[in-house]
């Protein structure tokens, strides 16, 4: 087979790029892309010299051209397990990292969690909800720069302590009220997209504030096409002191699928109303009113359709409208008496002793309804923040959570199997992730929840400071394990509890002398030694399994077979192959020779550990790579 050096390489438009080289290989030169050769291929597709100066229809901003590039570069961290978090099913503590639940819950800036999920979940999250920052004036953005490494980033946004603030405040006066909001959301939207399923559907809570540069940035990044619709969520009810002119009490929900062609929502759009009368022709539901509506609805205007059909009894009943006016039949006398005999139709009389007719509806199965965009009576933002202190003893821990029947509705839309996997990168009080639970519960699922949630810092003067919280994540991560507690579904025994941190792998420095032995010397030392000090088997185990393209929730087995060393098996249902993983600083010659490798195998250990001959050994049995 052949021998590998394992190194944290992140592509993530690998597979366009791969595309793009079938198509038109004559494009690549020295594996980089020719783009003048390029635009010759493309031909009036391209955009000719002339044009270049000119105007395009689109949304530009101070900052876009950086936003851009913030999705491409590559991330410096990396995602450990925290044991001890994830619940089990019976309570106890995941102390031992193993964990049958596929729901995986991970603290860090989301900007970097989703440039290192690109390659275990590309094309795998079928259903996306977020509910960013609205940019209000009084609310926080993030504040990207990935100029400065990783861990002083960490410290600068309080994901290591408590020295720096995670957010800085947009506001009005800084004259750029909008770009900073833009910049944040655009690189993470982007990314978003590569994680979804061809048939993939997502959902962003917004308000009035951007509501309108949300779209056109969605347009953009996924098309104008694939808009499907903004919904209108009834976010609250009653009051309204807080205006002098007109009270908001709605939030939008923008939705948009990754690709149109697709039966992204299948049935899920359609919900079934059942058939709850039954006759002696079998079951039907009460349709529309056989009284025309509306306009031309009178007898004088339509005197045609006033004629008199066989009631209840026999008697003569005539079109007769709720306010008491001679009216108009829907359907002229041939159609409606062929209703009547065929006893599709049903009377019900009224105060006034005029009967209504109504249409029966026959068919053999509940009638497809369409959900609507106006979405009301389906719990408030208040009850959302009812539902949170209810869980934390009536202590006021988080304000503003998004209600769980606003966002069961919406996994109800966006799912179409029963072990979809939906993704929420704005966590906050892991509301996504508990309506997913109830879901699971209530109709015997197994969907699978990853919750991503800053490590914002919680303020002195909170009731969740007072509870012992000291950041946003912390009370995300205890709701989810008091939902769990409540929950009697088998599928959902616990979470994967993970946190970024630094990469395992050290970051080369560029040199700046002028001795040729000098940057020699550093080359082999950087490539001897390739991870830098501090580094744990259980965080650069997780760091292969991302770098690999396996998913967070992979099953990973120790095997008993190999008793001089420590091997673990990672396998997981979206790989055809597995990992054999051994990180001891030696392996023993009786591991070399009894380690059995089919084709589908990967085994890694590290360089250090093996000799050549042990290599060239191993290599004849399958595929290896070494760190």
């Amino acid at each position: 087979m052949s021998h590998e050096r394992l190194k944290p390489e992140y592509l993530f438009d690998e597979a366009k790029i791969h595309q793009l080289r079938q198509l038109a290989p004559e494009c690549f030169e020295d594996g980089k892309i020719n783009f003048e050769t390029l635009k010759q291929n493309l031909g009036a597709w391209a955009q000719d010299e002339e044009e270049e100066g000119l105007e395009h229809f689109g949304l530009s901003w101070p900052g876009k051209k950086e936003a851009r590039r913030m999705a491409a570069i590559p991330p410096e961290g990396t995602l450990v397990p925290v044991y001890g978090e994830g619940l089990k099913a019976d309570g106890t503590p995941d102390e031992d990292g193993e964990n049958d639940s596929k729901s995986i819950f991970i603290e860090g800036e989301n900007l970097e969690v989703l440039k290192l999920l690109q390659k275990s979940y590309a094309g795998k999250v079928k259903m996306i909800y977020i509910d960013p920052p609205y940019n209000t004036g009084n609310d926080f953005i993030y504040d990207d720069d990935f100029t400065e490494p990783l861990q002083a980033y960490l410290r600068r946004t309080g994901q290591v302590d408590e020295e720096g603030k995670a957010l800085t405040t947009n506001k009005r006066s800084d004259g750029r009220f909008h770009s900073k909001w833009l910049s944040m959301m655009y690189p993470r939207l982007k990314l978003a997209r590569n994680l979804l399923r061809e048939d993939g559907v997502i959902f962003i809570s917004i308000d009035e504030n951007e509501v309108q540069n949300l779209r056109a940035i969605m347009h953009e990044i996924f098309g104008e096409e694939n808009f499907i619709s903004s919904m209108v969520w009834q976010s609250k009810k009653g009051g309204g002191n807080d205006s002098n002119t007109l009270v908001i009490d709605h939030e939008y929900v923008l939705v948009y699928v990754k690709d149109y062609s697709q039966d992204s929502f299948s049935n899920i759009l359609l919900e079934a109303v059942p058939l709850d009368q039954k006759d002696e022709k079998g079951p039907y539901r009460v349709g529309r009113e056989l009284n025309k509506w509306g306009s031309n609805s009178r007898r004088i205007d339509r005197p045609t359709m006033w004629f008199p059909i066989p009631g209840p009894n026999g008697e003569d009943v005539y079109p007769i409208r709720n306010d008491g006016a001679e009216g108009c039949w829907r359907f002229g006398k041939k159609a409606m008496l062929n209703i009547v005999e065929n006893n599709n139709i049903k009377f019900v009389k009224r105060d006034d002793g005029n009967f209504t007719a109504y249409e029966k509806i026959r068919i053999s199965k509940p009638r497809p309804k369409p959900y609507r965009t106006w979405i009301k009576e389906m719990e408030t933002t208040a009850d959302g923040s009812k539902v949170v202190k209810s869980l934390f003893d009536e202590k006021k821990v988080f304000d503003f959570a998004k209600p769980l029947a606003l966002l069961k509705h919406l996994i109800t839309i966006g799912t179409t199997k029963e072990d979809d996997i939906i993704l929420d990168f704005f966590s906050g009080s892991a509301s996504t992730a508990h309506a997913t639970y109830e879901i699971n519960e209530a109709e015997k699922k197994n969907l699978t929840s990853i919750s991503v949630q800053l490590q914002e810092i919680v303020e002195k003067d909170t009731e969740a400071y007072e509870e012992g919280f000291r950041n946003i994540a912390e009370i995300s991560k205890e709701r989810v394990r008091r939902s769990l507690k409540n929950s009697k579904n088998l599928n959902d025994k616990g979470f994967h509890s993970l946190s970024l941190v630094s990469s395992n792998y050290k970051k080369w420095s560029n040199y700046s002398g002028a001795s040729v032995s000098e940057l020699e010397e550093s080359l082999n030392l950087f490539n001897q030694e390739p991870l830098r000090d501090g580094w744990t088997k259980e965080g650069l185990l997780s760091e292969i399994i991302l770098m690999e393209g396996f998913v967070l929730s992979s099953t990973i087995e120790k095997q008993a077979r190999y008793t001089a060393n420590e091997v673990k098996k990672v396998s997981d249902e979206y790989c055809e192959h597995s990992l054999l993983v051994c990180l001891d600083k030696d392996i023993d010659p009786a591991t070399i020779k009894s380690l059995d490798l089919s084709d589908d195998d990967v085994f890694i250990c590290l360089d250090s550990a093996i000799s050549n001959v042990d290599k060239l050994r191993l290599s004849d049995k399958g595929l290896i790579k070494t760190i």
